[in-house]
């Protein structure tokens, strides 16, 4: 199998072509009826997140510069046309047109112990708002946020029901799926756990249907259950010996529930010093039950531990991934994966990292970033 890497890095942050901004002239009404492409040449209201029609060539601008330390972990757009949630840090910021302007809706700093804080959408202009391996947890209904009491010290996953906006689902650092039917009110435990003492690193979340969930572990692999975790099977492929391995992220296509990417480490590789280190992309055909190793960590492809990942909402052999830091001022490569030719493509920005992908639900190839900015001591 060639996995071969085309290098295409290009330095971001320049503005759109004369074209492209004559096309995006005026911003959209906010409100308007149907979603549409962000009408705007710059990103005002924060600097933490951006936009890409060309995966990450070219960023669009913002009118704030993202200086000190700064983490967006988590962009989404909602149902409610034209309309997008983003977590900078400990606050919460909303879009009514298309990621052109943001606003304010609440600093949770006080509220969520400054955690760095993600957002999972749900339907009709609701979302909830967590944080990773930790418990603050929120109901965002509109501009309206309601602090939620977490079951739970660690959550590793949270997935909203798409037929029913009171159901809400979360995975805990145990692997334990609990559920919620009042809206994230009050909780009860679904099933046991895959595995005994199981720590999982993420959970993931089929955005079509909430009893397909995908589990990562330390030691143990990948787990998935098909019905909403009364029963777990654990997955093969992400060990070249059958034994143990660290799966940090796996997201599952919103295209097709079968296919499941996942990154980790196979720890019998990495134990061999084999030039990968044992790190690897996986991919699913089965719905998480069997792996495949399709990309290798190289010298043209950097695999950190639980890298930013997206699966393309609109064609299921395609994942984008990252790797950034700050370290000398290296800054972000984002890379792109397409299974149909096992190529990687890289494009590169000075951002020290992208923490949040979101797409827009009419034009796809608009692509929103959540930007990270280390403090360079």
């Amino acid at each position: 199998m060639s996995r071969s890497l085309k290098n295409t890095c290009v330095l971001t942050l320049s503005l759109l072509s004369t074209a492209a901004g004559a096309a995006f002239a005026q911003e959209l009404a906010p409100g308007s009826g149907t979603w549409a492409a962000p009408a705007c040449t710059s990103v005002s209201g924060t600097a933490g997140v951006t936009f890409t029609t060309d995966e990450g060539a070219t960023l669009t601008p913002t009118t704030r510069s993202l200086t000190g330390t700064s983490y967006t972990e988590g962009v989404a757009a909602l149902d409610t046309p034209n309309t997008l949630l983003a977590t900078v840090g400990s606050a919460l910021y909303r879009s009514t047109n298309a990621g052109c302007r943001w606003t304010l809706v609440s600093n949770l700093s006080r509220s969520s112990g400054n955690a760095l804080i993600t957002v999972t959408a749900s339907t009709n202009d609701r979302a909830y708002v967590w944080s990773l391996n930790g418990s603050p947890l929120f109901r965002v209904d509109g501009r309206t946020v309601t602090t939620l009491k977490s079951p739970v010290t660690s959550v590793m996953g949270v997935g909203a029901d798409p037929a029913n906006r009171d159901h809400v689902r979360l995975v805990d650092s145990n692997a334990q799926l609990w559920e919620s039917i009042d809206a994230g009110a009050t909780w009860n435990t679904l099933g046991r756990g895959p595995i005994a003492g199981a720590f999982a690193y993420r959970a993931a979340f089929d955005p079509r249907n909430v009893d397909h969930i995908a589990v990562g572990t330390m030691v143990s692999g990948a787990f998935v259950t098909t019905d909403g975790g009364r029963t777990w099977i654990q997955a093969t492929g992400t060990s070249s010996t059958g034994g143990n391995s660290n799966i940090f992220n796996l997201v599952i296509s919103p295209v097709d529930g079968n296919v499941v990417w996942a990154e980790g480490i196979d720890l019998a590789e990495n134990a061999n010093n084999v030039p990968s280190e044992g790190r690897h992309v996986f991919r699913s055909l089965d719905g998480g039950l069997t792996y495949t190793p399709v990309v290798d960590q190289s010298a043209d492809v950097t695999l950190i531990n639980g890298p930013t990942m997206a699966a393309n909402p609109t064609n299921a052999n395609v994942l984008y991934f990252t790797f950034g830091t700050s370290f000398g001022g290296y800054g972000t490569d984002l890379y792109r994966f397409d299974s149909a030719t096992s190529l990687v493509t890289k494009t590169h920005n000075t951002y020290h990292g992208i923490d949040a992908f979101a797409f827009n639900p009419a034009v796809p190839s608009v692509m929103y970033l959540g930007l990270v900015q280390e403090q360079i001591q």
